[in-house]
């Protein structure tokens, strides 16, 4: 039996937490777009400012279970952007809110930015599908896993949710698992 003494297994343990640090910070800090995938340019901060709600979304740990989502862009002083999203969790009977910061990843032109909702920790926010009107937005994380479906209403008519889905599905996006959101409460705020 082969025994470790106790520095050499200290040294072990570093480097695999080291190791695995890393890893997770590569994987929480990306912030470009899935390769293959251009957000859209012409994009206009100032017309996209406000309030979007939640359609559909790809299932992730941090919006698990939530209703009624929606997602507040408000542009600060300093060139970032404020980030409030808000959903209501049946199983507690409760609202959820996280406020974050987004900043662009280039020209603030282009629908690319990187977001953060946990300190120096930032993903991928790209737009890359985009209504002429702003009434609707299609956006995907750093890879395809991350997806979601804006609009300023609570719905979206058939044909215009066909047509989103079929762009989600050429950019590669599973759409089988997309959730759809339902918009029942009435957010007391």
């Amino acid at each position: 039996m082969l025994r470790f003494s106790p520095s050499r297994q200290g040294r072990l343990s570093w480097l695999a937490l080291a190791i695995a640090t890393a890893a997770l910070l590569g994987a929480c800090t990306s912030t470009r777009p899935p390769a293959g995938v251009e957000a859209v340019t012409a994009f206009d901060l100032q017309r996209y400012q406000g309030q979007w709600y939640e359609i559909a979304r790809l299932d992730h740990r941090f919006e698990r279970g939530l209703t009624d989502v929606s997602a507040t862009y408000t542009p600060q002083a300093d060139g970032s952007v404020q980030v409030v999203n808000r959903g209501f969790s049946p199983a507690s009977g409760e609202w959820r809110e996280a406020v974050g910061k987004a900043r662009f990843t280039g020209a603030p032109t282009t629908g690319s930015l990187k977001v953060s909702f946990f300190g120096p920790f930032y993903g991928g926010y790209h737009v890359v599908s985009l209504d002429a009107d702003y009434r609707w937005a299609l956006v995907v994380g750093a890879d395809l896993d991350y997806c979601w479906v804006l609009a300023r209403d609570k719905t979206l008519d058939q044909d215009t949710r066909t047509a989103i889905v079929a762009r989600a599905r050429a950019l590669g996006v599973d759409i089988d698992a997309l959730i759809w959101v339902q918009h029942t409460q009435v957010d007391p705020r």
